[in-house]
């Protein structure tokens, strides 16, 4: 099975055939994949070089001429270094773009943490009218990518991963999914966190949603869940624990409820390690998460398969 990142390039070359308002911006990182489309389209795959701010900027401006630029590099560099760009180019100006990250929060941890951005929804938190595609699989990464490229003028960040799901769902750029049904607690997994998410709750009495689109936050989905499940709310996310806590709060204002949020905690671990001890590490891998689930909601039941 290929990467998210591997199906990128083919997937938005062929965006570049289909549709004369895409354009690519990169920053050395990726330009290899469009070495074919930049031959059909030299005036649409632009490189700025390792230059991130510029090519936040570079972007704003393709979309101030009426462009849909799809921009490019790991997150830790898209997100993180050109922010006040993002805040600014595109925010302040009111234009959108297509942002595409790839090694999320510690796909590469030979890069050390100059590489790894595990606070990039965060703080695309802080700003306004931002959606938030985070796949779980190489083909719901094809099918949110065309989805934010097609949404007019938004702005849009999908998130890669080199982690990715057994299966890929049918996505469709909003609604969480139910993937399996339960009485004692809801559980939203986020992405490629879905398998290692089903792993920990086989046999507890709880509904798992699966989320691929994070923001807007699927509100009605999750107060669906609890009229059946409780309002027990346990959020595993791939990236900052607790960054969507905030959301479930809002969803969930006029009942009482409880929130846990897993994810990538906020120590930074100085040892390169492989991505499997960084999940361990973090508290995400299904044994960890079994534990934590369980303790949380405190029951062992049996759960009955949606999808």
């Amino acid at each position: 099975m290929d990467s998210m990142r591997e199906r990128f390039a083919p997937v938005v070359s062929r965006l570049l055939d289909e549709d004369p308002r895409v354009a690519v911006v990169l920053a050395e990182i990726g330009l290899a994949g469009f070495e074919e489309a930049r031959r059909r389209h030299p005036d649409r795959v632009i490189n700025v070089g390792i230059r991130e701010q510029l090519l936040v900027g570079a972007g704003a401006g393709l979309a101030l001429t009426g462009l849909r630029p799809v921009v490019h590099t790991f997150a830790s560099f898209l997100v993180e270094r050109p922010f006040e760009q993002i805040k600014l180019d595109l925010g302040h100006q009111d234009v959108g773009a297509v942002l595409v990250s790839a090694a999320a929060s510690f796909d590469w941890p030979a890069g050390g943490y100059t590489h790894m951005s595990p606070g990039d929804v965060a703080l695309l938190d802080t700003l306004d009218g931002w959606t938030v595609h985070v796949p779980g699989h190489p083909d719901e990464a094809e099918t949110l990518l065309r989805h934010a490229v097609a949404a007019d003028d938004d702005k849009v960040y999908v998130r890669l991963s080199e982690q990715s799901n057994a299966r890929g769902l049918p996505v469709d750029g909003t609604r969480f999914l139910t993937v399996r049904e339960g009485r004692a607690g809801v559980v939203v997994a986020v992405g490629p966190l879905l398998d290692p998410v089903l792993d920990a709750t086989e046999g507890l009495d709880v509904t798992v949603l699966y989320a691929t689109t994070v923001r807007p936050f699927d509100a009605a989905a999750l107060r669906r869940a609890t009229a059946t499940a409780g309002t027990d709310v346990v959020l595993v996310e791939p990236y900052l624990a607790g960054t969507s806590a905030s959301a479930v709060n809002d969803a969930l204002a006029d009942l009482p409820h409880r929130v846990l949020g897993l994810g990538v905690g906020r120590r930074e671990l100085r040892r390169y390690g492989l991505v499997e001890e960084h999940m361990a590490a973090h508290g995400l891998d299904a044994e960890s998460l079994r534990e934590r689930i369980d303790g949380f909601l405190g029951h062992v039941g049996r759960a009955r398969t949606q999808v």
